[in-house]
């Protein structure tokens, strides 16, 4: 197919050399990231805007950081939607608000096109091995359409629903995430403070039920002080206050979400904006006065 790529971070990057890479011509357009020299060595065009880009494309895919800039890419001056039209698909791969997305795929699909809402679980070891978990919201026969390209970029891949229940089941991911990197955090913390290898209790414990892949992968970042991103604090605060303003909406409570949130404040307070969200560890480490390793 010709696809349209917009968005080539940290994680778009490696999921549009995934397409490349089976085959798939790709139009790309610069969004705050300069274009990678290796998909302009794999034939990559161009675009100067996300409506030449969109013009030339079966597919556009989006991989961007909120709500406003897929706004923006979609509606704004010179966006994909003056170069949509009939049998193209637009596959929203960002992170952003549920309902936002369905305003944004109604639009869409006034101009003729198909939607489908797509974000992605993973962190950027997912996207560079292409094992990301891809929850999608969207018409069955427009997802059976492009699941080959969701197939080139990750495995476990799910049609959770209609056009924003993808969106819906990565808040939902992102919660669990963010207690759970609190859970390993608050763990390992009270060990080394109890006076434990907090190394080889992450060992033992990743033969139990305790066992998850926050206690496999994150707690290793902890016990190393490896915090280079990964997956920003930045960008899962913005998630969780998608999940939180949902729950305002609702009109339900997400108290331990609201938790995790604050620790992620904290960290920032520090300067942590851009370490991976494993560093929360370090809110709880100032409040038992205590590190790891330390």
């Amino acid at each position: 197919m010709n696809i349209g790529f917009i968005g080539l971070g940290i994680m778009g990057l490696p999921m549009a050399g995934h397409l490349q890479a089976a085959g798939h011509q790709l139009a790309v357009v610069q969004h705050r990231t300069p274009i990678a020299s290796e998909l302009l060595d794999g034939g990559a065009v161009v675009c100067a805007s996300a409506r030449a880009a969109a013009e030339r494309s079966d597919v556009i895919i989006l991989m961007v950081p909120n709500t406003p800039d897929v706004e923006q890419v979609l509606f704004g001056p010179d966006g994909v939607a003056e170069g949509i039209g009939a049998g193209k698909v637009v596959i929203d791969m960002s992170s952003i608000d549920p309902i936002a997305t369905r305003e944004f795929a109604a639009r869409i699909r006034a101009l003729g096109a198909d939607y489908i809402d797509a974000p992605v679980s993973g962190g950027e070891v997912g996207a560079r091995n292409a094992a990301l978990t891809i929850m999608c919201g969207g018409e069955a026969a427009t997802f059976e359409r492009v699941l080959p390209l969701l197939q080139a970029m990750g495995k476990n891949i799910t049609l959770v629903g209609g056009v924003g229940d993808g969106q819906v089941a990565k808040v939902a991911n992102q919660i669990i995430v963010a207690l759970n990197i609190e859970a390993v955090s608050e763990a390992l913390v009270f060990a080394a403070k109890a006076g434990a290898d907090p190394a080889r209790v992450r060992e033992a414990l990743l033969g139990g039920f305790a066992s998850s892949r926050i206690l496999e992968v994150h707690a290793e970042r902890m016990l190393k002080r490896t915090f280079d991103p990964g997956f920003r604090i930045a960008l899962h605060q913005k998630d969780l206050d998608l999940a939180l303003s949902s729950a305002r909406k609702l009109g339900m409570s997400l108290p331990n979400t609201a938790v995790a949130q604050q620790l992620f404040s904290a960290c920032v307070a520090r300067g942590g904006a851009g370490w991976d969200h494993s560093a929360m560890v370090r809110a709880i480490e100032t409040l038992a006065d205590t590190e790891l390793g330390g």
